[in-house]
């Protein structure tokens, strides 16, 4: 009886110490010892995806990009705790947001400026456009107000005085065309250019459609134009994560030159990198929730 106490008690000692053994053999590198953070995005093929999602990896931090097909989903995936962040919108799309659904969520970085442009496959230059014509526009609140701005910026609108950043047709001043403006999702309006004049169209959705946002436009927004600045785009999270430094040290690498250099290129310039410190984020979007 004591021999055979004394061998199970042998065999328990073997099995814990292969147990051990098998556990330290994944090293200090596993899966456990990582961070996951997954990042909503609305196009995940940006070229500077893989350089951040390397980079992270080098400091411990594991980036799973998940990929939402319009801009509704993502914030409200974001505030259930279905992803970590996401980086999809610029300040002004956050801020709308946040006030209508009382949700909280805030921008913890800047990551880009896309500028906004006029596109058509029937005309070369804004000039030609004649009384009467078709022009499409992004219908959610901060995009509809950004591509009437544009349309202004143009010469082909004159906006209220106090049209402000989510202002909408109705307040159209003065229209010397009478275009008809015709708000729709923004992924749709490259897809009516056969059947309007010209419409206004998101540099991502226009990439997305096989133009280049600069050479393609009619027309495009000036990038040292104040009236913009509220369309940086961002990197948001939940206010309660607001300083986790995981997620801060993600805001930090995408700001670095690699990324900088690798957004340039991959939009053929048409989009760049914008340094945003915490205080302006922080007062930009204070200032656009109101």
């Amino acid at each position: 009886m004591k021999r055979l106490l004394l061998l199970s008690i042998a065999i328990l000692t073997i099995f814990t110490i292969s147990a051990c053994s098998s556990s330290k053999a994944e090293g200090p590198g596993d899966d456990k010892d990582k961070i996951h953070v997954k990042i909503g995005v609305n196009g995940a093929d940006g070229a500077q995806w893989p350089i951040l999602k390397e980079k992270a990896a080098k400091e411990g931090i594991e980036i799973e990009l998940i990929e939402f097909a319009d801009y509704t989903l993502p914030n409200n995936a974001l505030a259930q705790g279905d992803i970590d962040m996401n980086a999809f919108q610029h300040i002004a799309f956050l801020g709308q947001y946040v006030k209508e659904s009382g949700n909280h969520i805030v921008p913890i970085g800047s990551t880009m400026l896309a500028p906004m442009g006029l596109f058509s496959e029937k005309i070369d230059d804004v000039s030609e456009i004649k009384a009467g014509d078709k022009i499409a526009i992004p219908d959610d609140p901060s995009n509809q107000a950004r591509a009437l701005r544009l349309l202004e910026s143009a010469g082909l609108l004159v906006l209220s005085d106090d049209f402000g950043l989510f202002g909408t047709p109705t307040e159209i001043a003065d229209n010397p065309l009478n275009l008809d403006i015709l708000p729709m999702t923004a992924q749709q309006t490259p897809r009516v250019l056969p059947d309007v004049t010209a419409s206004v169209i998101n540099n991502g959705v226009a990439g997305q459609a096989g133009f280049s946002p600069i050479e393609d436009a009619v027309f495009i927004e000036d990038e040292t134009d104040d009236n913009i600045h509220p369309y940086v785009n961002i990197l948001a999270v939940r206010e309660d994560d607001k300083d986790n430094k995981a997620y801060k040290r993600i805001a930090e690498l995408y700001q670095e030159e690699d990324i900088e250099k690798v957004v340039k290129e991959d939009t053929n310039g048409g989009s760049f990198l914008v340094k945003l410190t915490a205080e302006q984020l922080e007062k930009t979007f204070a200032e656009l929730k109101k």
